[in-house]
Parts: C-alpha cells; sequence; structure tokens
C-alpha cells in the first residue's frame, strides 16, 4: 500500500482533504497540493472562495431541481422550452450531458438517485411526489380546454409526454417503472431512451452522438 511520509501536517490534512473528491488518489492529491502550495495567495483565495460559494450559495430550482444561481434554472425559465415535454434524469450531471447534445429542448426533472434498497434508498427519499405534482398540474391545466380534470390524453404534439432518461441497470429500470406506475393514469405519453447505450450505463459517459440519437430515436416505455 502506497504511504507517504509528510514533512508537515498542514500539506497532510490538505492531501487527506483533497483525496475525498472522487477518483483523486493519494499520489494525485498531493501533486495538487504541492500544486497549490506553489500558486500566488490570491489564486489560492479565488479557488477557496469559488469552491464555497458553490456550496454555501448553490441553489436548487423549485420546480425541477436543477442547479441555480436564481429560485428558478435558466432552463425552466426560458420561454422557448417546450413546456409540455419533462425529461427525467437521476442527477444534475444528466442534464448536462443531455444539454450538451443539443438535441432536447424541453423541460427536466432531476431525481436525486434511483430506488436502490440495497443502498436503503426509497421512493421517499428522491423527489418523484414532486414529479407526480408536476405531471398533475400540467394534465390539470388541459381541463380548461375542456378536457376532463387530471387527464393528458390526446395524440400527436399535443399530448404532453415525459421521457424517462434513467439507466437500463435493475435499479434504474426499478424506479422508470415505479415512476410509470405513479404518472400512467393521467394519460401522460411515457417514453424511454432508445437503447443505443449499453445495459447499466450512466448518461455521463455516453458519447454525445450516441445519446443525442437515443432521445431522438426515443420510444414508447413498455413495462414489463
Amino acid at each position: 500500500m502506497y504511504k507517504e511520509n509528510y514533512p508537515s501536517k498542514l500539506l497532510e490534512n490538505a492531501v487527506d482533504a483533497i483525496g475525498m473528491l472522487p477518483g483523486i488518489g493519494k499520489r494525485s492529491a498531493l501533486r495538487l497540493a504541492l500544486y497549490l502550495l506553489r500558486q500566488p495567495q490570491e489564486n489560492v483565495h479565488h479557488f477557496t472562495a469559488a469552491v464555497n460559494s458553490l456550496r454555501d450559495e448553490v441553489r436548487y430550482c423549485r420546480v425541477c431541481r436543477m442547479i441555480s444561481d436564481n429560485e428558478t434554472c435558466s432552463i425552466c425559465s426560458d420561454p422557448s422550452r417546450d413546456r409540455r415535454t419533462i425529461c427525467v434524469v437521476e442527477s444534475v450531471r444528466d442534464v448536462m450531458s443531455i444539454e450538451n447534445t443539443g438535441q432536447y429542448h424541453g423541460l427536466y426533472h432531476v431525481l436525486g438517485g434511483i430506488i436502490s434498497p440495497i443502498n436503503g434508498v426509497g421512493p421517499s427519499d428522491l423527489t418523484i411526489r414532486e414529479l407526480v405534482d408536476r405531471v398533475s398540474a400540467l394534465c390539470g391545466s388541459d381541463a380548461g380546454a375542456g378536457g376532463t380534470d387530471g387527464d393528458c390524453t390526446g395524440t400527436g404534439e399535443s399530448q404532453p409526454e415525459v421521457i424517462l432518461a434513467l439507466s437500463g441497470d435493475v435499479e434504474g429500470e426499478t424506479t422508470s417503472f415505479y415512476i410509470y406506475r405513479q404518472i400512467s393514469g393521467f394519460g401522460v405519453k411515457v417514453s424511454s431512451l432508445a437503447r443505443g447505450l449499453g445495459f447499466g450505463d450512466d448518461l455521463e459517459y455516453a458519447d454525445e452522438l450516441t445519446l443525442g440519437r437515443s432521445i431522438v430515436n426515443r420510444q414508447m416505455f413498455r413495462p414489463y
């Protein structure tokens, strides 16, 4: 096992702190700590201020739970977005990955994870209830146009759509199925990404071309 003899306890503390970041081992953490030590003090202060601001001041969109500088994120505030389509993702990083494809122009809903009994994560630990409320409100708005209250039935582009953009592993499929059961009664169209992605692949690691095609070629969700 790699073990370093540190000449300073302060350096060791910095290495331990940097090593808490995902994908950063002890050697990399030491290299970064020594790099910071060589930088002008104002650069280091700027770095630490940015990190502190990220943790203390970042907000979560009241609509979709995407990170934001304001109460409502830039996507939900954009009037050009298709407000009748909601793409359900696991994390903020997934939103960023899909946005990078340039193939999706609707809104999002960030669950904050997926159902994982082995990790003690149930539906109540995610924002599924908030998603159901959004779909209910979306469908309820059709009532004023002569539809049945809470009924999203329609055809073609007039029918609201929920895209389940979750991983294809067991936990992702379980979460998708659970959500489907919660919202299918509204009559909303429910679809999932075309399986150009490998089984269990995270959206974060999919290349933009493959992910973009899986969005464009999405299919009706078929519960097992």
